[in-house]
């Protein structure tokens, strides 16, 4: 066992939270305070809530806040601080953003191996967590996917879209398009519809040749399509059927399908996975140790895989990982990594926009304009 202070819930890497000592209820009843949590809201925010929050604060007392503001952390980050007022205790950030963090200084660096639990096997952290997904300052919970989602009911039941390039594909597949307004994920399928090979996607973004072939396949699209930036957008506008295809986490989708039985269906073609996770705000550490060790345990992870469609960042979770809290179906399928849909994926290479984000983010906002 590991403590970690005087003020530190006693924790085991193979006791479940549930039973905890009653010295450490006790200890954690007496440290009761207000978490201030930065995510993504939605079907997202709701796993953690289920899986994590509820849990917490019902063995400990403390509230937990959450505010949906991950889309604009690292700007959100960069504010507070310079106003030398960061209310903000953990956020969840994508790997990309929390490179950037990490070398301005506003979150903490993690020893994984002292700050988090070990695998019930006694497999350390930083052995245990998808290989290269810890970094300095990040503690990776999942693996999602930005794929492409269409309604059903909008095609003919013998010609269904199914990948990449037919979301691409006017004639065949007419309707509106919903994609998120940024470059990244589109420069890339625009890319691998238009035949370039997944090991060379970033290759050829790393050329002028090729981002003018990527917006040149987005041109193609360009009329049709409807942009959004918030997460809550893509399902709403395919439940109302305003677009026939659009682009969103895939949890986002499987939540419509699941919880309100919307004529979805997903094309796993193309999909980009990245991982997500938490960073701490500097100074915040202290207060939110204890958290994060409950909340990125074995168990912890596994268990936010009963009610989103994204697979555990820990190796130790996959096993654990059952059937919907709610439905009862087997998760298996609906995972990102699932083998039949993992086939065709595209992993975000998160240095690649640490690189370009600012220089592609101008060329894509100039290209809107046009």
């Amino acid at each position: 066992m590991k403590k970690r202070g005087t003020s530190s819930v006693i924790k085991g890497s193979s006791i479940a939270f549930a039973g905890l000592s009653a010295l450490a209820l006790a200890v954690g009843a007496q440290a009761q305070q207000t978490l201030n949590i930065v995510s993504w809201g939605g079907a997202y925010t709701m796993s953690q809530q289920r899986a994590y929050h509820d849990p917490w604060m019902e063995q400990t007392g403390d509230e937990i806040i959450n505010i949906d503001q991950s889309g604009n952390a690292l700007a959100g980050l960069r504010s507070q601080s310079q106003a030398g007022n960061v209310t903000w205790d953990l956020v969840d950030m994508l790997p990309a953003d929390a490179m950037i963090a990490c070398a301005e200084g506003l979150i903490e660096p993690i020893d994984h191996d002292e700050l988090l639990a070990e695998a019930p096997d006694g497999t350390p952290p930083s052995e245990d967590f998808i290989d290269g997904s810890l970094t300095e300052c990040y503690i990776p919970q999942i693996v999602y996917s930005n794929i492409v989602a269409f309604n059903t009911g909008m095609f003919p039941e013998d010609d269904q879209p199914s990948t990449i390039e037919d979301v691409f594909d006017l004639e065949n597949y007419p309707g509106q398009r919903a994609l998120m307004r940024r470059p990244i994920n589109n420069l890339e399928w625009a890319l691998l519809a238009d035949g370039v090979d997944h090991d060379d996607v970033y290759d050829m973004l790393e050329t002028e040749e090729g981002i003018e072939r990527a917006f040149a396949k987005l041109d193609t699209i360009k009329d049709h399509v409807i942009w959004w930036e918030e997460g809550a957008q893509p399902p709403q506008l395919l439940a109302d059927r305003e677009v026939a295809f659009a682009s969103a986490y895939n949890g986002r989708i499987f939540d419509a399908m699941i919880s309100e039985n919307q004529p979805f269906e997903i094309i796993w073609d193309a999909q980009v996975f990245e991982l997500d996770g938490w960073v701490v705000p500097a100074g915040k550490l202290d207060k939110v140790a204890d958290y994060l060790y409950w909340a990125t345990d074995t168990q912890r992870l596994a268990d936010q895989a009963r009610y989103i469609s994204y697979g555990p960042a820990r190796l130790s979770s996959s096993a654990e990982v059952s059937t919907h809290a709610e439905a009862g179906i087997d998760m298996a399928p609906h995972m990102p990594t699932y083998p039949e849909n993992f086939a065709t994926a595209l992993q975000k290479d998160d240095e690649f926009w640490v690189d370009y984000l600012d220089e592609l983010s101008q060329r894509f906002d100039a290209w809107l304009a046009q």
